[in-house]
Formats: structure tokens, C-alpha cells, sequence
């Protein structure tokens, strides 16, 4: 009878284990049914549609002025004064520097002795010969006398005129000691210091006429045939922030032998705040335009010099993201061309791809 008893009691405890047992397995078994209606991971993506992208190549253009000067003396001597700093702007004909004349001015002052020392002769055989004129015409003196009156008439007149030629040429050197601008414009790098000895082979200064600029671009040869006049130009700094747009006006015929390049030129507006005289600046020449594939820039990955996006794959009503490689073409602002690897219609992921891996599921968010 107590056998019986603790047999109910023992049996009763294992219907109750396994009454325990069987709702943990439900409830292990109900995890994997909620993870079941998650979509993988939240993204947003774009549709690939085909647009216009210049098909270009990028230079280093160097802007200079159509009316430019080197400004270097014609006279020998000492600068003695520096009116101007780099970079100031002067009128035609302002002073910018002196050179010392005291060794012209006496050149000059010697010359003007002179002169008046021939000038004095002159006079005398001026009235001599009108003396000696009138003594010969009433047979008072010789015609040998009249005639050497004459002569010394001639000279002394000659003379004089000489000396005041050459008073006149030493007056026009002496003003090449005052060296002035030759046009309205910017003075350039003054390299040469008061007190320096200078001569013609000397470089002063440069004054450049800020307007009227052109871009200096040497295309290397091997783009000879697709240069022509009218070429689209867009002139950028270094950030690729387009400066000013232009095109190609000039062609040279000849082959630069140091560059291996053809010079073309493209015209610019001087603009103080961006383009200056001797600048360094980036030149695109835009070659053709054609319509391709853009995706922005952050939708790119890059793996093994590889570039790859993640295109949104649709299967049986499921996203997954696929690696897809692309071609890569010029920057259009914050996109990249892709010249290979979509086509239109494609959806490329532009969110969380840092966390994607080939073949994710993915869940596409309204864009």
C-alpha cells in the first residue's frame, strides 16, 4: 500500500518535469518565429539614371597678362631711390626709381658751356662777315678777306648747331635715370635695392596691366588631334572650385621641345580676389560630354584598389545587398561617373555601406 502511494507520488513529479520541460522547448522554439520577421539592416538607395558628364583632363595653366613689361635701365649708376613697392598700382609714366645723375647732369652742363661757347663764336663771325661784307663791297678790303670771313662764318655756325644737338641728346639721357611705367599696371617683385649699382642688363621691376589675361596651357601631344579652337576651359584652384569658365582661342603650331606639349591659350576676365598675373591655377579642357552613370561620392568603396557599390538585390521579395565592382570616371560635384559596372535602374546603397558585407539582407528606407 506505501508502495503504491510513492509510485503515484513519483510518477505525478515526472508528468510535472516534463509539463516544465515541454513549455521551455516552446519557448525556445518561439525565438527563431519573432527574429523570422526581421528585414536586415535599415538603408537608403538611389536609382541609377544616366546623365550628362564632360569627359575632361586636367592641366596646370599659368595666367599671364597680354600687356606685361620687364622694366631694366639704360644707363649705368647707383639706384637711389625706390618709389614704389611690390604690388602697388602706377600710372603711365609715374617715377618708380632713380638711378644717380650726377655724371650725366654733368655731361650736361658741360654741354651747355659749350654750347654757349659756340654760341658766343657765332655771333662774333655773324657780325664779322657783315662787317667784312660791307669793307669788300666799298674796296676797302681783299676778296680773300671776305671769303675767310665767310668760312669762319660757316664753321662757327656749324658748330654751334652741333653743340646744340649734343646738348640736347645729353639732356634726353639724363632723363633715362628717372625710371617710369611705361603703362597703367601692378608693379611686380622689385629684386634691386637702393644703393645697388645697376646697368641695362639689370631687371628692376615688372609692371603688369591686370587685364586682358590669358591661360597658358600645354596639352601634351598625344592630344594633339582632339585639341580645336573653341574647346571648353573651366580654370579651377585647387579644390576643383571652378574659378572661371573659357575656351581655347589659341592653337600653336609648334611643338614646345622642352614640355613635349602644344601651347593653347583661353582667354580670362582679371579678377584681383581670384586671378592674378603669373598664377598657377588648374585648367580642365573638356573634351566631350556624354550621358553616364552617377552615384555620390560616399556610395563608394574601395577594397584591394578595387571601387565597388552596393547594389539592393530583390529576390522573392527580399533585399539583399550585392558588391558590385564600377569603373570609376571624373568627380560631377559630390558624385562619381561611373563609366562600367551599372546600368539604369539600378539601386545603389548610399547609407550604412561601412556596415554592409556581400549578400546582407538589407531593409530600403523611403529615400
Amino acid at each position: 500500500m506505501r508502495t503504491s502511494a510513492l509510485n503515484r507520488k513519483f510518477g505525478l513529479s515526472l508528468v510535472v518535469v516534463a509539463a516544465f520541460a515541454v513549455a521551455g522547448c516552446e519557448k525556445k522554439a518561439a525565438a527563431p518565429a519573432a527574429g523570422a520577421g526581421m528585414q536586415g539592416l535599415p538603408v537608403q538607395a538611389v536609382s541609377v539614371s544616366l546623365s550628362p558628364v564632360p569627359l575632361s583632363s586636367e592641366y596646370v595653366a599659368t595666367i599671364k597678362s597680354r600687356r606685361s613689361a620687364t622694366l631694366q635701365p639704360q644707363v649705368d649708376g647707383r639706384l637711389t631711390q625706390i618709389r614704389v613697392q611690390s604690388g602697388a598700382h602706377v600710372k603711365a609714366g609715374q617715377e618708380i626709381m632713380d638711378i644717380d645723375p650726377l655724371h650725366q647732369q654733368a655731361s650736361v652742363d658741360s654741354a651747355r658751356a659749350t654750347e654757349r661757347q659756340k654760341k658766343a663764336l657765332y655771333d662774333y663771325n655773324t657780325s664779322e662777315i657783315d662787317r667784312q661784307k660791307k669793307l669788300f663791297e666799298a674796296g676797302i678790303t681783299s676778296r680773300d678777306v671776305y671769303e675767310q670771313a665767310q668760312q669762319a662764318y660757316g664753321n662757327s655756325k656749324a658748330d654751334y648747331e652741333s653743340s646744340v644737338a649734343s646738348t640736347k641728346t645729353s639732356q634726353e639721357q639724363l632723363a633715362y635715370y628717372s625710371v617710369r611705367a611705361p603703362f597703367d599696371g601692378i608693379v611686380g617683385d622689385i629684386p634691386v635695392h637702393v644703393g645697388d649699382y645697376v646697368s641695362p642688363t639689370t631687371i628692376l621691376t615688372t609692371v603688369d596691366e591686370n587685364k586682358d589675361l590669358e591661360a597658358y596651357i600645354y596639352v601634351p601631344t598625344e592630344r594633339a588631334g582632339q585639341v580645336r579652337m573653341g574647346l571648353p576651359v573651366d580654370l579651377t584652384d585647387t579644390n576643383g572650385k571652378v574659378l572661371q569658365s573659357s575656351r581655347i582661342d589659341f592653337i600653336s603650331p609648334q611643338v614646345d621641345s622642352n614640355l613635349q606639349g602644344i601651347l593653347v591659350k583661353a582667354p580670362v576676365q582679371a579678377t584681383p580676389e581670384i586671378l592674378r598675373n603669373a598664377e598657377l591655377v588648374k585648367a580642365r579642357v573638356i573634351w566631350s560630354t556624354s550621358p553616364m552613370a552617377i552615384v555620390p561620392v560616399l556610395a563608394v568603396t574601395r577594397q584591394g584598389g578595387q571601387s565597388f557599390v552596393f547594389v539592393a538585390h530583390q529576390d522573392n521579395g527580399h533585399w539583399s545587398a550585392l558588391q558590385t565592382p564600377v569603373t570609376l570616371g571624373d568627380t560631377v560635384g559630390n558624385n562619381y561617373s561611373i563609366t562600367a559596372g551599372l546600368k539604369p535602374g539600378d539601386k545603389v546603397i548610399v547609407t550604412s555601406t561601412q556596415f554592409l558585407i556581400n549578400g546582407m539582407p538589407v531593409m530600403l528606407l523611403p529615400a
